[in-house]
């Protein structure tokens, strides 16, 4: 490839866009709209640093974004001096944010419309698999433009599957985070009830981490949830925002979400403690309130 823009280098992007530009891509230009952190990025990696996103996606084969929310999505694409305002016939746009599938849908047809295309590519993994470069990415778009991207997007990422037409990867990242909740509730609960019966819980899990119960979320977070440590990324603020999206979406398809409404006023409960920005583990705290 002759160029790829990246806009966006917060948490996820700034390794994941790192992994891209060591692991093949021969020229990467970025855009972060705090400038220090592309500047950072480009001293670490190499690269070019553009001044707006238009400048950033100008001539290049793929341009991938991974921001915020809707908001951010659109000002960085369609906004004044947005990367779409500069995209290419034949070029492939990659938005990684956990954003609708509304303006996914709206994005895809507004690149389109350019003679370029677009895929909603929404990952999971966290923070330790961007820096891992094991995310796993779930997309909707075109096949021949999902063709083009996923060797591109291999570079960061242990899984990357087409599920179906544009929306589709960011409606999958909801089904995604629907699941992921009750399953770190679920563990806190049963912690504290391990806790609570006396048991030693480092052997009830080596135990039944053999069996049904055994997850990802209870072979990696066990240990620093009864130890109190919820720095590892996906803050409470960031799972919110994307239950917001799977509540609005659910309204309009009809779905039922009883565990994941209590799971996220739980959250709530969590933020009012002062857990803004703990990890999605720190569930078991609210448990174990003095």
């Amino acid at each position: 490839m002759s160029k790829v823009a990246w806009i966006g280098l917060g948490v996820m992007g700034y390794p994941m866009a790192g992994h891209l530009k060591m692991r093949g891509a021969r020229d990467v230009v970025v855009f972060n709209r705090t400038r220090a952190k592309a500047e950072a990025w480009v001293a670490q990696f190499g690269g070019r640093l553009a001044s707006t996103p238009a400048e950033a996606a100008a001539g290049a084969e793929f341009v991938f974004t991974c921001v915020g929310n809707d908001d951010d999505l659109r000002e960085v694409t369609l906004g004044a001096h947005g990367a779409f305002g500069a995209l290419g016939p034949g070029a492939v746009f990659v938005d990684h944010t956990t954003a609708s599938a509304k303006i996914a849908r709206e994005l895809h047809r507004a690149a389109k419309s350019q003679g370029a295309g677009a895929l909603d590519a929404p990952v999971s993994g966290g923070q330790s698999g961007a820096e891992g470069g094991t995310l796993t990415v779930m997309v909707g778009g075109d096949e021949s433009d999902f063709a083009k991207a996923s060797p591109v997007i291999a570079s960061y990422a242990r899984a990357v599957n087409l599920i179906g037409p544009s929306g589709s990867g960011q409606l999958t990242k909801m089904v995604n985070q629907i699941c992921i909740a009750g399953l770190i509730e679920g563990l806190a609960e049963g912690l504290n009830f391990a806790r609570c019966a006396g048991l030693d819980v480092p052997k009830v899990i080596d135990t039944i981490s053999k069996g049904a119960a055994q997850s990802w979320q209870m072979d990696n977070r066990w240990q620093t949830m009864i130890e109190g440590k919820f720095d590892f990324g996906f803050a409470v603020d960031w799972v919110r925002k994307d239950f917001a999206l799977v509540f609005e979406e659910a309204r309009r398809n009809g779905a039922e979400l009883p565990v994941t409404a209590l799971v996220d006023e739980f959250y709530a409960e969590i933020q009012e403690m002062g857990g803004r920005r703990w990890d999605t583990s720190s569930l078991i705290a609210r448990l174990e309130r003095k």
